[in-house]
């Protein structure tokens, strides 16, 4: 399907001045971005919300029918709170030196209860360009997708959220922004926008209970609608982020960590991936897995205990002995009790069901 006419922006020179700013970044330069961290996510009252992590490394990018290539794999992800309702979000991007999209991936899950909202994005390029696929899920029902499909010429200099992450990076490493840089994008909804970013300078900033310079740098989406989204981002010397609001959003981004400040601006070996708290109940994706195999289990239970019904007869039999003998170790008699008890044949029958014993002339490898 392809998306509406004045969604694609006929803007060739700003394609041609974003591919060309881009291919001066140098590998050296993008070296220096390969690094893990985690930071907290706050509300507008400064309670803690949740937690945003981001990572990037070297990874093969393997496609059926092509060579593996050496690129760029950038993963991120949050988890908050929205009105009392667990949210989170993942991006797994594979992005080329140049900073162009081999193919992303973004996922936004809304944990209500009962009708749980999920939104896929994924973006694959080809041969013509680039085709982006969207999934819309609530609750049970099915999902809804569409597709839009854009051709090279469209695609130059395109920077989309994965190659965003390396290049507000990789800019706060130079601390420099020029001046009307505007790049070509896809926003959430699929369609073809730009983006511009724009330096807001040096400013001082509190990380935990120290303070640091930071260099902030403004990125606005502009839509075909008008509607602008609005980050004010601030990074350390060495391109960590320390801080990121959003313009108009109740939550925000900031780095707690003080133990980061002390870090070098020289590259890192292979980071490990962010250890993340493990709080089952609250994590949407584990919660809804727990959820599953929950009905999955309580179904074959039940399917079981319907196929064997003497299971009844023989808890009915245990129970009558254990309360008429009434044990001072329950747990021995009932190991004895099951060891030695015949096969059920109606409840409360069983000639042995008061003793758990077995009568000493019966041997038990001839029972039946």
């Amino acid at each position: 399907m392809e998306p509406p006419r004045e969604c694609r922006q006929e803007t060739p020179a700003i394609r041609e001045a974003a591919a060309e700013f881009l291919s001066l970044i140098g590998p050296e330069e993008l070296e220096r971005c390969l690094f893990a961290e985690t930071l907290a996510v706050v509300a507008a009252e400064g309670q803690a919300a949740g937690q945003r992590w981001a990572a990037a490394r070297w990874a093969p990018y393997e496609r059926e029918g092509a060579p593996a290539r050496r690129c760029l794999l950038v993963q991120a992800g949050s988890r908050s709170r929205r009105h009392g309702v667990p949210a989170s979000s993942t991006l797994k991007a594979y992005v080329t030196l140049q900073l162009e999209t081999l193919e992303q991936e973004e996922q936004e899950r809304l944990e209500l209860r009962a009708h749980p909202i999920v939104r896929r994005t994924h973006m694959v390029s080809h041969q013509h360009g680039m085709t982006v696929t969207k999934n819309f899920q609530e609750g049970k029902a099915e999902p809804h997708c569409w597709s839009f499909s854009y051709s090279w010429a469209e695609l130059q200099g395109l920077v989309l959220e994965g190659a965003n992450l390396l290049l507000l990076r990789v800019m706060a490493c130079r601390q420099i922004v020029p001046p009307g840089l505007v790049f070509p994008t896809i926003d959430t909804e699929g369609h073809l926008c730009t983006s511009s970013y724009c330096p807001l300078g040096i400013q001082q900033q509190a990380v935990g209970s120290a303070e640091a310079e930071v260099f902030v740098i403004k990125r606005a989406v502009h839509t075909s609608t008008g509607v602008s989204t609005i980050w004010h981002s601030s990074f350390l010397p060495s391109g960590r982020l320390a801080r990121m609001e959003q313009v108009g959003c109740p939550m925000l981004v900031l780095l707690q960590d003080e133990s980061v400040l002390g870090k070098t601006d020289g590259v890192e070996p292979q980071p490990p991936f962010p250890k993340q708290p493990l709080d089952w109940e609250e994590d949407i994706q584990l919660w809804s897995w727990f959820m599953d195999r929950k009905e999955e289990l309580q179904a074959s239970h039940a399917a079981y205990v319907q196929q064997h019904p003497e299971l009844r007869a023989l808890l009915s039999d245990f129970l009558q002995a254990l309360l008429l003998q009434q044990p001072c170790d329950p747990i021995s008699f009932a190991a004895q009790f099951f060891a030695h008890q015949q096969r059920p044949r109606t409840p409360f029958t069983s000639t042995g069901a008061a003793s758990p014993s077995p009568p000493p002339h019966r041997p038990l490898a001839n029972r039946e």
